[in-house]
């Protein structure tokens, strides 16, 4: 069966020039972009039940914008003014850029890796003598902690937001040609939504090891896979699959 539609788990690209629009144009498929799952922040009185001081902390390390987002969002509700002093370590150049938002950038100690948590390891090993927080989400990837723990640093990780199911309700009678997921959890959303769902003619791709092995123990048949060596991101793999059926005579 050609590919006509596609449905991609996530918000869609605030960017002009995102590749997804690039692929809508040139291969003349419908994309539609609904977040099967979304952030819900935790309150301050949460995160003090998690005996949670931000004033002990002098370094803090911020692995996504919601990380950002939240830590800035709770140092407010708790009145903690960010000192000048702290060193922020950023998992990407994304997250780097986008803490701008919140603080002058020249004016601050921002440490950045370049896109695996683990890649931040030798700059991390280099500042021992710091007290990290880690303000993360109730999902996280192992390659973090597992990180840490080897470097063996003096951090405290803390839940400063959690990631919700979406209702996917009125998407009870629509059907696409392929639907992409990025993470477990948009795996998790989509049978919690439709417990019943059979795959039948609709084909799956997938992001990461992670997904991809969410995805195999829900009894999903996965088409597409990304990244590859061929194909490193998620655009070039639909585009690909695409050119293969889409072309067949």
């Amino acid at each position: 069966m050609k590919v006509k539609t596609i449905l991609v788990s996530q918000p869609e690209p605030k960017i002009e020039n995102s590749p997804y629009f690039d692929l809508q144009e040139k291969k003349r498929v419908k994309i539609d972009f609904i977040p099967f799952i979304h952030v819900e922040g935790m309150s301050g009185k949460e995160v003090r039940h998690q005996k949670v001081d931000l004033k002990d902390y002098t370094a803090i390390i911020l692995t996504s914008r919601n990380a950002v987002d939240h830590f800035f969002r709770i140092a407010e509700e708790m009145r903690y003014k960010v000192p000048d002093s702290l060193k922020y370590f950023c998992q990407s150049e994304a997250v780097a850029y986008y803490l701008q938002k919140y603080v002058v950038y020249r004016k601050r100690k921002i440490y950045v890796g370049k896109r695996t948590f683990a890649e931040m390891a030798p700059i991390l090993k280099k500042y021992k003598t710091e007290k990290f927080l880690l303000p993360s989400s109730d999902v996280m990837k192992p390659e973090i902690p597992e990180t840490l723990d080897e470097l063996k640093i003096n951090y405290r990780q803390s839940t400063f937001y959690r990631t919700v199911v979406s209702d996917l309700s009125h998407l009870k009678d629509v059907t696409y040609d392929i639907l992409v997921f990025f993470s477990p959890s948009g795996i998790k959303s989509l049978f919690e939504n439709f417990p019943n769902f059979k795959q039948n003619d609709t084909r799956i791709a997938v992001f990461g090891s992670s997904t991809i092995h969410a995805a195999n123990e829900a009894g999903l048949e996965i088409n597409i896979k990304a990244p590859t060596p061929e194909t490193p991101s998620m655009t070039m793999a639909l585009e690909k699959y695409i050119d293969e059926i889409n072309n067949k005579k």
